[in-house]
């Protein structure tokens, strides 16, 4: 694949995030077939309809099997992500799925299984490292501008307003594991090599409790790598609805030997308020009056054009697959040590004990 206009992109599931995917790829250069497939028929002709797609259809294993398609997006919904990727996989088509790999080892465990066995190529889009703030702090740590690392904080705050649509849509999809991944993969590829080895967690139930979900209000963990380095992950979905964020606040700490690096990502230095309202990207029929822009998650359509994170991970894959230069986009292989850790932080919460990695059941 290193011709413009010969990408056959299939994407499957035609939700939030599968849209922005269809949209980037429809707008590439080297895509020259784009095909859509989710189980509401009615979304996937729309989306088709918005992409100018090739095709669409409520069979998602019909549209990676097609001729046409070398490459698959697969965005279905945390739980379902393994019956794609394998098919994929099982064809030699190169995926880009999102994260996490799985909400369940087991599944997690199949798919690395099944890309031994082919030798195919399978990234996980943690879309955070394509964020500016963390592909700058990525490249001091390149350099070494810290020294030895010895600890450090990430945090992440959203509201309950988008924590109650993504459990409403999948209950297991915790904001542990759904959300503080993100900062496990972040921190762990500051660490590059120095894996997660204990964690030790606590969380508070409430609000969500109440809602009848089992997710914590509120969790934190230290986590301890391999090199003795310490990082507390801390997180709260819980924030009231109303809260001014569109998305994730969050904040991010290096302690090392020979520097220090603060990595402030709460947008609080772009405010808007309108009497009006203003519209939640995730929760479309919810709306704040006050908010920080350019805390949405994915990015921001802007002058006709999407930007921001999921969009530079989106035309860098795109780019990868084309061109074949290397790629920072997270590893099957991380993506396995994402998942443990945060089932070792909710399993830590839960049973108030400590728990090692990699786990062992």
């Amino acid at each position: 694949m290193n011709k413009r206009g010969e990408l056959g992109v299939a994407v499957i599931g035609a939700g939030r995030i599968g849209t922005l995917r269809a949209r980037l790829a429809a707008k590439h250069p080297c895509v020259g077939f784009l095909a859509i497939a989710d189980i509401d028929e009615s979304r996937a002709r729309a989306l088709a309809e918005v992409t100018g797609a090739d095709m669409h259809s409520t069979n998602s294993l019909e549209m990676i099997e097609r001729p046409e398609v070398n490459a698959v997006f697969v965005s279905t919904p945390e739980g379902e992500h393994a019956a794609p990727i394998i098919r994929a996989l099982e064809l030699g088509k190169p995926v880009l799925c999102e994260k996490p790999i799985a909400l369940d080892r087991n599944d997690a465990e199949r798919i690395l299984e099944t890309l031994k066995a082919t030798q195919g190529k399978l990234r996980i889009g943690y879309s955070r490292r394509f964020k500016e703030c963390f592909l700058r702090a990525k490249e001091q740590m390149i350099h070494e501008r810290l020294g030895k690392v010895v600890g450090g904080l990430a945090r992440v705050y959203n509201s309950r307003a988008q924590a109650f649509a993504i459990l409403k849509r999948d209950p297991h999809a915790t904001p542990v594991l759904d959300v503080l991944t993100y900062y496990v993969d972040l921190v762990c590829w500051f660490l590059e090599g120095n894996q997660p080895v204990e964690v030790v967690a606590r969380g508070q139930h409430g609000i969500f409790r109440d809602a009848g979900y089992s997710a914590h209000d509120v969790t934190w963990a230290i986590v301890t790598f391999a090199d003795g380095a310490v990082v507390n992950f801390g997180v709260s979905y819980a924030l009231p609805a109303r809260y001014p964020t569109l998305g994730q606040s969050d904040r991010v700490e290096l302690l090392g030997t020979e520097g220090t690096m603060i990595i402030d990502d709460d947008h609080m230095d772009h405010v808007l308020y309108s009497d009006r309202g203003i519209p939640h990207a995730y929760v479309p029929d919810h709306q704040v009056n006050m908010a920080f822009l350019g805390s949405n998650t994915a990015g921001d359509w802007a002058v006709g054009d999407f930007w921001g994170p999921l969009a530079n991970e989106t035309r860098a894959w795109l780019d990868h697959l084309v061109t074949g230069n290397p790629t920072v986009h997270t590893t099957p292989e991380q993506a396995l040590i994402n998942l443990e850790t945060t089932i070792a932080i909710e399993r830590s919460a839960r049973t108030g004990q400590p728990v090692r990695l990699p786990l062992e059941t």
